[in-house]
């Protein structure tokens, strides 16, 4: 998939029997196609005058170097040039095979002219006494600027570049003479670069020629060539393809469009769509594409004004062009799409997102960046599963999303021979038609405006409507449908609660008593479907002639939903194959079914929505198969959302998933925050156990402390913590008072974890912003990291140092059960908490929200401030009054500073606001996705998620928390086993590693001891090898599994992870020391192959493809036996990357099978408290343990870890740990599951959801303890009130938690009493007859 054309065919050679009297050879190399055809004819012009010079031109584009047999041609044709020419080269690989060919040559070479670059390649600069190879390093004057405008605005080096043209006249006076005629040279060069005619590019190659590559005889002769000076063009303007001339003012522009007659006059209904162009492309005639998408948007009756702009900041044009030029605040485009591919400010290297964001908030408009393809051919994206080329999505696609860009569509392809962009006409449609549907959205009125609220429902089942993940859904669509009303939208027979909307949704007042059925909304005629549906004949190889046996009747499809006015809430139907064990197995390119298609067609076509909202994290629709990025016309997602806005909420903690619905569903995401974090708390025996652990340390010292001890041992047992914490193997009166003191600090230390873990409590409303108290959890964990950026220090260091400790000293005491260090651990956590508390009862609290105004008793406290009594802070007070006196209180209070602003972020509500602007065809702001507590700039929600700059991570940061992970597993592991581990099996998840820049991609480089280092611009795509001496230990090796969203968002560290383990593997060390070496060797001896190959470590699904499918099969129960599961994710999973070729992932299940064998450890990361293993189906369906223990010869289990690093004392806990863990701070916590129960309905399903994912376990690990099981029985079943409530909140969940158990016993991952099977058993056929509406 990466470019294989042969430069060959592009070259320009003089013809035979020409009169030239000395053919000067060039060879050019740049990151653009659009200068390939200028300088091809700029060339092919001079040979046909047939003068004294001929040129003999070579060209290729950066991205062909990665093609071997072209860079030796490319070194060949270097190694006999006269000139070279470059432009723009910053992707850092490739960056460095053009300085490594081209550095031996530069004495020999006549003239060398590099434009904007990496600094490396800046350095091959050479024009007479002209150089830049000081270039970041030493005194020189151009350097020197041109790095002051770098840094100083932000813009791109173009931009500094194009300043450096206007301040040279000034600077060259201080050279001397033929160091100034040198520099003049290479700035006139620049500008007829920038010029890209053929004409200024014809010139450009005569001048440097003439100076430097000629002798003086023929120089005379070349007179007659008469060079022109450069032809100059506007550095901003508007150009319109029939338009006379590029316009520089918009009072001229309107002018000529006012007099065309090939258009209708303009009306109130007409919108007008902001175009952004580079000139680069206008100046080369390189425009087909741009002509084709104006041509297109004034065919469908829009008007259009395209800006361009000479460098790299479109700002100026937009700011400049987009006003009224009357009104100056007044803009006058509805749309925006900027048809560069680029970032708005700033080209590939260096962008400005804060004055991007800052240009595009004031013009509120949305914002559409549409692509050319640069890296590929047409031919080879069409061919390509992958679709758009990984650095293209990094740099075209990742890059501009920072800005809030939307919409990521192909634009144009690229000829292989010309290099110029040719029009892909079916992508220019989808293009044009959706600019004009989000424009329509500025220009209608909100009473005619019409929304399809789309919920979810898996897995299918009627308990299951409106899954999101946190969300009341139905809570909150009521609130979203009041908000509309108020504000002007047609909203009719809206019930009065939420849960009549729900069961107006839910229930079919014309089905059969009991029965399942939805709502039907509409019934629609097969005949119906396939005129409105073109590709509908597509879906037939999968699933035969509609209407099907999925969401019909029979005769008809049917469209689940209802309408309430200009809103339809509806359902959409779920993938289809869930249900069916081979599909399961198989499902890779199984299409939607007609069921599916019908409803968006339904929506787009039948009842004509202006715009879709998908309600809640996350559908199934940008799921679909099709390319990873880039979609073209038969990729199922953009077949589905046809033309139609797609609004999204998401929740704010997942943008890797979000991302993938902005670039396969074209959604404009809108963030919704995670319910309010609450620390667990303690209940029932565990509760006991805290009270005898505090008389214990009052008494431990007289005759009471050893029954107390007893008293611990028994509560333990009852409680299963002897799982846990060793219990005396001896009796408790032989023990010293330092063993005893040892065993009940390991009891307090696992009881402070259970009661301080923090759990998101019930369900998230939009529209609804935490209270005072509910925000305080969340802030006491922003208070405990340490923030070096900020320049901000946690509050548990700043009062371990005030008593003469490091908070370090005090983890590493409390992790070991030191009583003396327990204690002193919970009296932090303790004070934490107290004087967050201090501070957000020091504002004003009504109703429980806070306002950011002072309370009464704090101006008081201002007031006494005035006449010089000067009273401690409350949240000193209470550090002061809890024993830490000596807190440093500068520290303290610019702590608190940020805390305050985070109160304010937390607290403020723009998830409806956002909402009601993006309807009104406004820009929602960018923000990024993530953990709130990490990263408080997630805050506050309501934003449009983006993930982050794939080439920013792993930061520094993330590499010293992933040391100190990796060090900790290690050790661990070692003693448990007295050997190092050889082989560890790690998953990558793509939201994990964005919220913590990286940090398990950090662990796995420091498991085969490799550290990445930044390239000159600070992007990380290097290595190096940590020598064997510095590691102190053996190189490990690694099989990474990738998640589906990991690949298709950070293609580029998958090529960091592979590049990393082949350098271990071709590291010449001791077998002993670097087992991955010793195991690629193994293998490739064994297959016959090269080190290289034997060496694949970096697995994930094929391209398209998500999941092992292994949770949909738990999910629905459809498994007979564990190693069908294990089939499913050796078929699904083993689609190994190749660093050297990324372009395919081609299965190679035997390596991967070969690899896993030799795994001694599994190991996956928990980065925030909202997701744990048992939160989501993600985690056991990327379990590899039982997987392992059938593939080892030995037949052995692995150890299996888990990595959290929830809090700022980061742990390694066994899987069977965590697990426990997380049953007894969620599953069986009150605290849990009555918050969750508030929200009736939705409550139940996640209980539901929590004890299927936890017999997920079960069957991928085996490390769910029988204990977790007997307690949800009697939590949930024995209690009979208890089971009272599920059955009347949602009788079809709670049919499934009964399923659930029994079907846990029945596969032998639970023992319980023969009564309590009956008693399940009996409930069953209740809970059936319920539902099917028996009457008694």
């Amino acid at each position: 998939m990466f470019t294989q054309v042969r430069s060959a065919n592009r070259r320009v050679s003089p013809v035979e029997d020409n009169k030239h009297k000395v053919v000067i050879k060039a060879v050019y190399v740049v990151l653009e196609p659009q200068y390939q055809n200028s300088l091809t004819e700029a060339a092919k012009s001079i040979n046909k005058m047939n003068g004294p010079i001929g040129i003999d031109l070579s060209g290729y584009l950066i991205e062909e170097l990665r093609n071997d047999s072209n860079f030796e041609d490319f070194k060949e044709d270097i190694a006999n040039a006269d000139i070279f020419v470059a432009s723009l080269i910053f992707i850092e690989d490739l960056a460095q095979k053009v300085v490594d060919a081209v550095s031996p040559f530069k004495d020999k070479l006549k003239a060398s002219i590099v434009f904007p670059s990496m600094p490396e390649v800046m350095r091959l600069n050479k024009l007479g006494s002209f150089s830049m190879a000081q270039l970041g390093q030493s005194k020189s004057i151009i350097g020197d600027l041109i790095k002051k405008k770098k840094e100083s605005d932000g813009a791109s080096f173009q931009d500094s570049m194009l300043k450096l043209l206007n301040t040279l006249p000034s600077i060259l006076k201080y050279l001397p003479v033929e160091k100034a005629q040198d520099a003049r040279t290479f700035i006139l060069s620049f500008q007829y670069w920038l010029g890209g005619t053929t004409e200024n590019l014809k010139n450009f190659l005569l001048m440097i020629s003439e100076k430097y590559a000629v002798s003086e005889i023929i120089k005379d002769q070349i007179e007659e060539f008469k060079i022109q000076d450069p032809e100059t063009f506007p550095d901003l303007g508007i150009w319109h393809p029939l338009a006379p001339c590029m316009f520089e003012s918009l009072k001229e522009y309107q002018n000529w469009e006012n007099n065309r007659k090939d258009i209708n006059p303009k009306d109130d209904k007409t919108p007008t769509i902001g175009l952004v162009l580079q000139r680069s492309h206008i100046v080369t005639g390189d425009d087909a594409h741009y002509v084709a998408v104006i041509q297109e948007l004034e065919y469908r009756g829009a008007r259009v004004l395209p800006i361009f702009c000479g460098g790299l900041d479109f700002s100026k044009p937009v700011n400049e062009f987009y006003y009224d030029s009357i009104n100056k605040d007044q803009p006058i485009v509805d749309g925006v799409v900027s048809l560069t591919g680029f970032a708005l400010v700033g080209g590939p290297a260096r962008q400005d997102h804060p004055k991007a964001i800052e240009a595009l908030k004031r013009l509120n408009r949305p914002y559409m960046v549409a692509l050319p393809l640069v890296f590929q051919t047409t031919q080879e994206w069409e061919d390509s599963d992958l679709g758009l080329h990984p650095v293209q999505v990094a740099l075209q696609i990742a890059i501009p999303e920072l800005d809030g860009a939307i919409e990521p569509i192909i634009l144009s392809g690229r000829d292989d021979a010309t290099g110029k962009a040719h029009t892909l006409q079916d992508r220019v449609d989808v293009i044009a038609e959706r600019a004009i549907k989000w424009s329509t959205l500025r220009v209608k009125q909100r009473k005619d405006k019409k929304l399809a609220i789309t919920v979810f429902s898996f897995p299918p089942d009627k308990g299951n409507v409106g899954t999101a993940a946190y969300l009341n859904v139905f809570g909150s669509i009521y609130r979203v449908l009041l908000e509309m009303k108020s504000k002007g939208y047609q909203i009719d027979e809206l019930p009065s609660n939420s849960k009549e909307l729900m069961e107006k949704v839910i229930n079919n007042p014309e089905a059969m008593d009991g029965s399942p059925e939805l709502n039907i909304a509409h019934k629609m005629s097969v005949k119906e479907y396939e005129e409105f549906t073109p590709y509908s004949q597509r879906l037939e190889e999968n699933w035969g002639k509609p209407p099907g046996n999925l969401n019909s009747d029979g005769q008809n499809l049917l469209i689940y939903g209802k309408h309430f006015g200009n809103v339809f809430i509806g359902v959409q139907p779920t993938f289809g194959y869930e249900g069916d064990p081979m599909r399961l197995l198989y499902s890779r390119s199984a299409s939607p079914h007609h069921g599916f298609a019908a409803y968006y067609t339904y929506v787009e076509k039948i009842w004509g929505a202006d715009a879709v909202l998908h309600f809640g994290t996350h559908g199934s629709l940008e799921f679909m198969p099709g390319k990873q990025m880039g979609m073209s016309e038969t990729c199922y997602p953009d077949s589905l959302i046809g033309s139609l806005p797609n609004l999204y909420y998401y929740a704010a903690n997942n943008p890797s998933e979000a991302t993938i619905a902005k670039r396969r569903g074209y959604a404009s995401t809108i963030s919704y925050l995670t319910p309010p974090a609450e620390n667990a708390g303690l209940y029932k025996g565990l509760k006991e156990l805290s009270e005898l652990v505090g008389s214990y340390q009052q008494l431990r010292e007289n005759s009471r402390g050893i029954q107390i001890v007893n008293a611990i041992v028994e509560t333990s047992k009852q409680c299963n913590l002897d799982k846990d914490v060793e219990l005396p193997s001896k009796d408790v009166e032989e023990l010293s008072i330092d063993q005893r003191d040892l065993f009940v600090g390991n009891v307090y230390k696992q009881l402070m974890e259970i009661e301080s873990r923090l759990l998101p409590c019930g369900l998230h409303t939009i529209g609804e912003a935490p209270t005072a108290e509910e925000a305080v959890a969340t802030l006491v964990n922003i208070a405990s990291l340490e923030r070096e950026q900020e320049g901000l220090r946690s509050l548990p260091g700043l009062l371990a140092e005030s008593i003469g400790l490091t908070i370090e000293q005090i983890y590493d005491g409390n992790n070991k059960g030191e009583l003396k260090f327990v204690e002193l651990n919970e009296k932090i956590i303790k004070t934490a908490r107290e004087s967050i508390f201090a501070m957000v009862n020091s504002l004003k609290i009504v109703d429980g929200r806070v306002y950011l105004e002072k309370s009464l008793l704090s101006k008081l406290f201002d007031l006494l401030k005035v006449f010089g009594l000067n009273l401690p802070t409350p949240w000193l007070r209470v550090c002061r009054l809890n024993g830490f006196n000596e807190v440093n209180q500068k520290e303290l209070n610019k702590l608190f500073d940020y805390l305050l602003f985070c109160l304010e972020q937390v607290c403020a509500d723009k998830e409806m606001d956002s909402l009601i602007k993006a309807l009104d065809g406004n820009y929602v702001l960018p923000g990024p996705g993530g953990d709130p507590i990490r990263n408080p700039g997630v805050l506050p929600s309501g934003k449009n998620i983006h993930a982050l700059d794939p080439q920013s991570i792993p930061t520094t940061a993330a590499v010293a928390a992933a040391k100190s992970v990796v060090d900790k597993l290690i050790e661990r592991q070692k003693e448990e086993q007295g050997t190092w581990p050889e082989t560890i099996a790690c998953v990558l998840w793509g939201t994990d590693n964005i919220k913590t820049y990286g940090e398990s991609l950090a662990q796995i480089l420091w498991f085969v001891g490799v550290k990445p280092k930044p390239d000159s611009v600070g992007r990380i795509n290097k290595l190096e090898l940590i020598p064997l001496e510095e590691l102190g230990r053996p190189r490990i090796d690694v099989v990474v599994n990738c998640s589906g969203v990991f690949r298709d968002l950070f293609i580029n560290q998958m090529a960091l992870i592979d590049q990393a383990v082949k350098l271990a593997a071709e590291a010449d060390e001791p077998l002993e020391s670097n087992f991955v070496r010793k195991h690629s060797l193994e293998q490739a001896e064994k297959e016959g192959t090269s080190i290289r190959e034997a060496s694949a470590r970096v697995f994930s699904n094929a391209s398209g493809s998500y999941s092992s499918n292994v949770n949909l099969a738990v999910e629905n129960s459809t498994w007979e036996e564990e190693n069908e599961l294990q089939e499913m994710y050796l078929s699904r999973k083993t689609y190994a990357f190749n660093a050297d070729n990324p372009g395919e992932m081609n299965q190679k299940r035997e390596v991967f099978e070969s690899v896993m064998k030799t795994a001694d450890v599994t190991f996956q990361n928990l980065d925030s408290s909202e997701i744990s293993l048992t939160d989501v189906s993600h985690y056991f369906d990327s379990d590899p343990t039982k997987l392992i223990k059938t593939l080892r010869d030995d037949g052995k289990e692995p150890s299996s870890y888990i990595a959290d690093t929830t809090t700022s004392n980061a742990q390694v806990r066994t899987l069977g740990e965590t697990i426990r863990l997380d049953s007894r701070t969620k599953l069986l916590n009150p605290k849990w599951y009555e918050g969750m129960l508030k929200s009736g309905y939705e409550g139940v399903r996640e209980l539901s959801n929590r004890l299927n994912y936890t017999l997920g376990w079960s069957a991928t690990s085996g490390q769910v303890d029988n204990f977790v099981y007997e307690e949800t029985n009697e939590t949930f079943i024995n209690d009979e009130e208890m089971r009272k409530r599920l059955m009347d909140l949602n009788p079809n969940s709670f049919r499934r938690i009964v399923g659930t158990l029994l079907e846990v016993n029945g596969r032998g991952y639970w023992e319980t009493s023969d009564e309590n099977i009956e008693q399940l058993k009996e409930l069953y056929q209740e809970v059936e007859d319920k539902i099917e509406g028996v009457k008694e």
